[in-house]
């Protein structure tokens, strides 16, 4: 009997074979190229019942296959088992991807034409361009008479006739934040963007990644979980600016004021499904001469119809300049983002004495009950506008899946023993939060007390990191590593991923991880430090704080840099092997501590405050 899955892989064969399509690609995220899609796009969740937040899937005639990276491998095994969709796995050694896989492997060399369809809507350009890169290298041409050809088949919401109850693009309440919050008004961002466009030789650019135009207008919302944003697109030219964006009628108050605020300051709010059209009538109206895009967050289906239409020559492609920009924090949002730290410490320090006294009184509390319990006490601070991202609270063998989703029915239960893995994040007026701490519970296995001090070793490693101004993270991210290295052992995840600013709690364009990306760390950049390690069936550990890069010294061999960790919430020294650490790290541990205790104690209850303290004695 046909699970509900195999089912909607089923229909979707059916759907191919009334189309005449060969392959069908379907991507994990939106029209936006969003990390985070809204619950409309997430396609693959509705066809496989994988929830993992990285995944595409292709199906063909004889075939299903999910492809994930290693945060999802034990995760998507689980989810997958009798689906019928096989998993492929990604940044791994001797990897093939997709577009190499349907180029080379899907489909005979019998086969005249290959039909593939994709949502256009949810296709970056940059994938598909990479897709049919593949088919011709593999010896076949694109939409051509002659034999071994294929098309690539832009299929806007294919899946709309299939999905029965598809929820509607979203449409939350619009807040505008001023210059006392984020440090630059929307004026001097635009000026600053057109300034950019012309030296590309644009006299216009269309913004589609949601982050960017929520930095540019000073605007948030909430159509998407966890994230502060808003679905929409953003025109700029010389001397306008359009937003579209999809809002009803009986808009509440908070929209009204923020829309009266944004079209006095000369912005053009339109309807979202509008956006193409009005592209083509900025350019037959000649107000629109040369258009900047970014193909990594353009969705292939606008694309289309831009490279498809008489204007397509003045079409201009590169990269964003607003992702670099808006990762460099200005003073006031470094400002922002160092208080709320201190507050979303105190709600984590109250939330991990809370969770000791309840094991050591003997109450039962499951992953579940811990996670309710620490976003409880994240919304008592002032400015809390939600959680960043859904709590990991995982206990045991739940921490081997680096992206564990805790279960609300039946989740396991706390013991007090082994390790307890809780990766959580606040989203507050004047900040974003992301924090990991590996709790030892009681007593701690000697293989536990191992992958607990070398994965600190790792983070303290980079935490202390001095480097010279234009390093990249990949030349960072070793310094996580050696330790584990040194041990033979590794983690499959990147160790650093950037912050936003009351935005994403994962923006780029800067990492730390083994890629090769020369983004250099710059000041003001705020980053993720996050090394862990993961044994399936037994445990997991992950030590994360975000780090601020700031300017160190200069002298005769260049600009220095160095991270300051912003993050307070004390390190549990009770699993360390002490004698595995060096001077220089205990030192580093033992004065962190101590400034946890010096900053949040004063801070906290009398009886929770004594107990930081003894947890803050320096080893």
């Amino acid at each position: 009997m046909e699970n509900l899955y195999q089912g909607r892989i089923s229909a979707i064969r059916q759907l191919m074979s009334r189309k005449g399509w060969d392959a069908v690609i379907i991507s994990g995220s939106d029209p936006h190229s969003s990390e985070y899609p809204a619950l409309r796009w997430k396609q693959v969740e509705w066809a496989t019942g994988f929830t993992g937040e990285a995944g595409d899937v292709v199906i063909t005639a004889d075939h299903a296959g999910l492809w994930t990276d290693t945060r999802y491998f034990i995760q998507a095994n689980e989810q997958l088992a009798g689906t019928g969709v096989e998993l492929h796995k990604t940044r791994v050694p001797g990897q093939i991807l997709i577009p190499e896989w349907l180029a080379e492997h899907a489909f005979s060399d019998s086969k005249d034409m290959v039909a593939v369809a994709i949502d256009g809507l949810c296709q970056g350009v940059s994938a598909v361009a990479d897709l049919k890169n593949a088919f011709i290298s593999a010896g076949r041409e694109e939409s051509s008479s002659e034999s071994s050809s294929f098309r690539i088949i832009s299929a806007p919401d294919m899946l709309e006739e299939l999905w029965e109850d598809r929820p509607i693009i979203p449409q939350t309440p619009i807040i505008t934040l001023g210059s006392d919050i984020v440090g630059e008004g929307r004026q001097s961002k635009l000026a600053w963007l057109r300034a950019e466009m012309a030296a590309r030789g644009c006299d216009a650019m269309l913004v589609t990644a949601l982050d960017e135009i929520a930095w540019l207008l000073n605007v948030r919302g909430s159509d998407i979980e966890y994230n502060p944003l808003v679905i929409s697109y953003l025109l700029v030219s010389c001397d306008s600016v359009c937003w579209f964006v999809k809002k009803g009628n009986a808009m509440d108050t908070e929209t009204r004021d923020s829309f009266s605020e944004l079209r006095a300051d000369g912005i053009d709010i339109q309807s979202y499904e509008d956006v193409s059209f009005n592209l083509q009538s900025q350019f037959e109206d000649g107000l629109v001469e040369r258009l900047f895009v970014d193909p990594s967050t353009l969705n292939y289906d606008l694309y289309n119809i831009l490279k498809n239409s008489q204007f397509s020559a003045s079409v201009v492609e590169g990269e964003s300049p607003v992702s670099l920009r808006k990762s460099i924090k200005n003073a006031a949002e470094i400002e922002g983002m160092i208080e709320v730290h201190e507050a979303d410490g105190l709600a984590m320090e109250k939330f991990l004495y809370w969770l000791e006294s309840c094991l050591a009184d003997g109450i039962a509390i499951s992953e579940w009950d811990a996670a309710v319990k620490l976003s409880g006490f994240r919304a008592e601070i002032p400015g809390y506008r939600g959680d960043s991202f859904e709590t990991i609270s995982a206990y045991g063998a739940s921490a081997a899946l680096p992206h564990y989703v805790t279960p609300r029915i039946g989740a396991p239960m706390l013991e007090a023993r082994g390790l307890y893995l809780c990766d959580s994040g606040g989203q507050y007026m004047n900040g974003t939060t992301d924090i990991t701490r590996t709790v030892p519970l009681g007593p701690c296995t000697m293989l536990e007390k191992e992958d607990y001090t070398l994965v600190l070793k790792g983070h303290i490693g980079l935490a202390m990191a001095v480097f010279p101004r234009g390093t990249a993270g990949c030349q960072l991210d070793a310094l996580a590593r050696i330790p584990l290295w040194h041990m033979r052992r590794n983690y499959g995840h990147g160790t650093g991923h950037g912050v936003g600013f009351f935005l994403g709690v994962h923006e780029g364009p800067q990492d730390i991880r083994q890629n090769f990306k020369r983004v250099a760390i710059a000041p003001g950049m705020i980053t993720s430090n996050e090394p862990g390690i993961y044994r399936e069936g037994m445990h997991g550990v992950r030590h994360e704080s975000l780090v601020l890069c700031v300017e160190d010294e200069c002298n005769e061999f260049g600009d220095w840099l160095r991270f300051e960790t912003i993050t307070l919430c004390h390190i549990d020294t009770s699993a360390i092997i002490v004698n595995l650490l060096t001077e220089a790290e205990r030192q580093w541990l033992n004065a962190y501590n101590a400034r946890v205790y010096e900053q949040l104690g004063p801070k906290l209850p009398r009886e929770t405050a004594e107990w930081l303290e003894e947890k803050c004695k320096p080893i």
